[in-house]
């Protein structure tokens, strides 16, 4: 795939972490970014440092109307992008037994899962008529089982793996490409204050090359980094009663948000 194919590129959670990361990769190549999210500072000082088209809109993906908005923008200034990633993400640690903890609950899946949908939705219909475009949404190796304290970003992200491959079935044959990105740790916001150990723990500098290499190659699934897809694969096919005991013991994020 040529480069001419990736010159127009939508990214959300763009202001920091991973997002910014990948609007870094990308705008070192010279393609036209589209950057979406919630704090204004950032865009516009990253929109200032970047040398190539930089159009940049303030929204929540929570909120539909706004990235529609913010959609009709790009496409407005430089036709249909050939690349929407939906990274927008949270973490958050949750107890189910807290009830004040229940906001958190809608807020972790308003924006990992909801605000994914939100994100492809207004770019779907121009992709299908073009007969090409790609999806890529940024899910992680925490929806492959569930961990404790982590009970709504492991099923928000195990949902948006769901939804990715939902997704994917039904556009086959449209010429519009859905890629699901599994990572594991980064070095991030998200991560900071995390109280246990992180294995094969990348920056973000480096995630963003891997998820860049594997949209390139039109990947429609993969865990980064190789080593945590091997962990990812022995969770998934560990049995109950070997599983269950393992993750009680094992670390739980701080319930705030991050």
């Amino acid at each position: 795939m040529t480069a001419a194919a990736n010159r127009h590129v939508v990214i959300t959670g763009a202001s920091g972490g991973l997002g910014a990361a990948i609007a870094r990769h990308y705008a070192a190549s010279g393609v036209t970014l589209g950057l979406i999210a919630r704090r204004r500072y950032e865009l516009e000082r990253f929109a200032e440092a970047c040398a190539g088209p930089c159009a940049t809109q303030v929204a929540d993906v929570r909120d539909s109307a706004s990235l529609r908005v913010a959609a009709a923008d790009f496409t407005g200034r430089y036709g249909t992008p050939d690349i929407v990633i939906a990274n927008a993400g949270v973490s958050i640690g949750t107890l189910t037994e807290a009830p004040e903890d229940e906001q958190s609950f809608r807020d972790v899946f308003d924006i990992n899962v909801i605000g994914m949908m939100n994100t492809f939705q207004p770019f779907i219909a121009a992709m299908r008529e073009r007969g090409s475009g790609v999806l890529v949404g940024i899910a992680s190796v925490a929806g492959y089982r569930g961990l404790p304290g982590s009970g709504a970003y492991s099923a928000s992200k195990a949902a948006a793996i769901s939804y990715l491959e939902s997704l994917r079935v039904e556009l086959r044959g449209t010429g519009i490409t859905v890629i699901t990105i599994c990572p594991g740790y980064i070095v991030t916001a998200m991560t900071s204050h995390n109280p246990y150990r992180m294995p094969f723990i990348m920056t973000a500098d480096v995630a963003a090359g891997k998820i860049a290499a594997l949209i390139e190659r039109r990947k429609t699934y993969a865990v980064i980094p190789w080593q945590m897809a091997i962990v990812a694969r022995l969770m998934h096919v560990l049995p109950r009663f070997i599983y269950d005991p393992l993750a009680s013991r094992s670390g739980r994020k701080p319930r705030s948000l991050h």
